[in-house]
């Protein structure tokens, strides 16, 4: 087979998700969408610091935006499980469409305060509790083959990725020349094409039957099953510690740029940009993995890999070295969100999807507004450069106590896998993941495992 041929098959393998229609009217759509999402994330804080100087500001504004995502995910998950996730989904990109339109409004009538900005902020933060639970949870549903759900969660994270590149760029270029407003007034524009392509699908029509029992009681179930469930509570458990100390660096990347660089929007911009692009080669080496063997190793050292980035950012002051770090630090944080997210989803049962990605919304997005709080608290009292390096050693320490559990967690799920009918190749994701002699899978499918004694 000649290398075109060979290439053929890597892109296919790549794309294999987009077979299914609903999928990639999802993709289309919500790859425009998601630039305009990302032009707002970038001229949001850049505004709130060109207006008041302070880079506690911006952790306050941050926390605004992403505590109602904390407080509400719990009921949001809930909401998911009982109810139709498509119609929950539509709802959520029209009442962002909504937000964002009075927030362009505001802005480029001139009459924008901080206190809108906080309001807006608030009233985003509690459509993202409902949105990121029913988006993820959908996936499953527009791809119909669960042997294709790991490659559909990476090229979300390619498509979210994407834009992360493309759209901090773009505003960047706008807030230099034409403003914020146009940054806003897009994004709005944006949710439009997300909107139609979620209208176009063609949707099963079976009516979901809400289980008896109030609310609160399934938010026990839910926080039972995620805490009964080691697997699961560790891969959350690493989640909140990377999101909590590590992630927060975007807050004080407008900081960043200005004072340690002394840059201006456009740096700013390229520096998220690099993010991005480091972000989307983790997301295209996922996509290409036929299977999630070794998926549970990867966690850790992604993890890890985005701590080092960080620890490094601290000690430059250089703007093509800051890049560099920045594509490092994205890849390391996209690998390891996304690789906790199909291992979440594959091994969840499909009732308490909803719930167990509600927690996962919390773990990713609701601990982000105390890392908010905490960066510009700390920058303001130890600085930027030491700021980041405390969130690069907690990574690292995060990932180093998660490698610890590997043995433990792979005992629990292989059986988990085994009854839940999966290929092989899923089995073996966690349960290789800390075991270094492992067997080539024959080219019939078969597949045979030697390991090292755990106890050794």
């Amino acid at each position: 087979m000649n290398n075109k041929s060979l290439s053929g098959i890597k892109v296919q393998t790549i794309f294999r998700s987009l077979k299914y229609r609903n999928y990639r009217l999802f993709f289309g759509g919500q790859s425009i969408s998601l630039i305009g999402t990302w032009m707002q994330r970038i001229a949001l804080p850049w505004l709130v610091y060109h207006i008041t100087g302070s880079a506690f500001l911006l952790g306050l504004v941050g926390f605004a935006g992403q505590i109602p995502t904390f407080l509400l995910s719990p009921i949001a998950g809930v909401v998911t499980d009982k109810f139709n996730r498509y119609r929950v989904l539509l709802i959520t990109q029209v009442a962002s469409l909504v937000q964002a339109s009075i927030l362009a409004v505001l802005s480029l009538t001139g009459v924008l305060q901080i206190w809108h900005i906080v309001a807006l902020s608030i009233a985003l933060g509690c459509i993202n509790a409902f949105d990121v639970p029913s988006r993820h949870s959908f996936v499953i549903e527009m791809v119909e083959g669960k042997e294709d759900l790991g490659n559909a969660i990476a090229l979300n994270s390619m498509m979210f990725n994407g834009a992360r590149l493309v759209g901090p760029s773009i505003a960047g270029l706008i807030l230099a020349t034409a403003g914020e407003g146009i940054c806003f007034l897009l994004n709005a524009i944006s949710f439009i094409f997300v909107i139609t392509s979620l209208l176009m699908m063609h949707v099963s029509r079976k009516k979901i039957k809400p289980k008896p029992g109030d609310i609160f009681r399934e938010m026990k179930e839910g926080f039972s099953y995620v805490l009964g469930f080691q697997p699961i509570k560790h891969l959350l458990i690493l989640l909140a510690v990377v999101s909590l100390m590590g992630a927060n660096y975007q807050v004080l990347v407008p900081v960043f740029a200005k004072e340690i660089l002394h840059g201006g929007s456009s740096t700013f911009g390229f520096l998220m940009g690099a993010a991005g692009f480091g972000a989307l080669l983790g997301a295209g080496f996922l996509a290409s993995r036929e299977t999630v063997i070794k998926l549970g190793r990867l966690i850790p050292a992604a993890a890890g890999l985005s701590g080092i980035g960080l620890v490094s950012l601290c000690f430059t002051n250089s703007y093509l070295f800051s890049i560099v770090l920045m594509v490092v630090v994205g890849l390391g944080l996209m690998l390891h969100t996304a690789s906790s997210n199909t291992i979440l989803q594959t091994i969840t049962d499909d009732d308490k999807r909803g719930r167990v990605m509600s927690f996962y919304t919390i773990a990713i997005m609701g601990t982000a507004p105390f890392g908010s709080l905490i960066a510009g608290s700390m920058a303001k009292t130890i600085g930027t450069p030491y700021t980041l390096l405390v969130g690069g050693l907690s990574c690292i320490m995060g990932a180093y106590f998660f490698y610890r559990k590997l043995p433990v967690l792979k005992k629990i799920v292989r059986p988990v896998y085994v009854k839940m009918g999966l290929i092989p190749e899923v089995v073996s994701g966690i349960q290789t993941a800390s075991e270094p002699i492992v067997k080539q899978i024959d080219l019939s499918g078969s597949q045979k495992v030697e390991a090292n004694d755990l106890n050794h």
